[in-house]
């Protein structure tokens, strides 16, 4: 079987991209800070981003509401609208 560049360089793109959401704030789409983006779950058979694990903000009244994991919260990829200097989220996807 030969090997496959192009694989490689999406693999690499997605770990890029991963790397770059690392740290971003995530918002409602309310405008309610939630928490700050800590890890990704992947899909290892697509690739596809498939959870958010995220700091929730103590601030935050629907993070304090919402259930944690080893203190992290576990967010759909589903939920997501939009990233830029935010994460955004639909506050309705997460059950808010």
């Amino acid at each position: 079987m030969r090997n496959n560049p192009v694989s490689k360089v999406v693999f690499v793109g997605k770990f890029v991209i991963a790397r770059q959401l690392a740290g971003k704030l995530m918002v409602l789409n309310d405008g309610e800070g939630l928490a700050r983006l800590v890890d990704v779950v992947a899909n290892e058979a697509t690739g596809k981003i498939t959870t958010l694990l995220a700091e929730p903000n103590p601030d935050s009244a629907t993070a304090r509401r919402m259930k944690k994991e080893d203190g992290l919260l576990s967010i759909p990829y589903s939920a997501v609208l939009a990233v830029s200097d935010y994460i955004i989220l639909d506050k309705k996807a997460i059950g808010a």
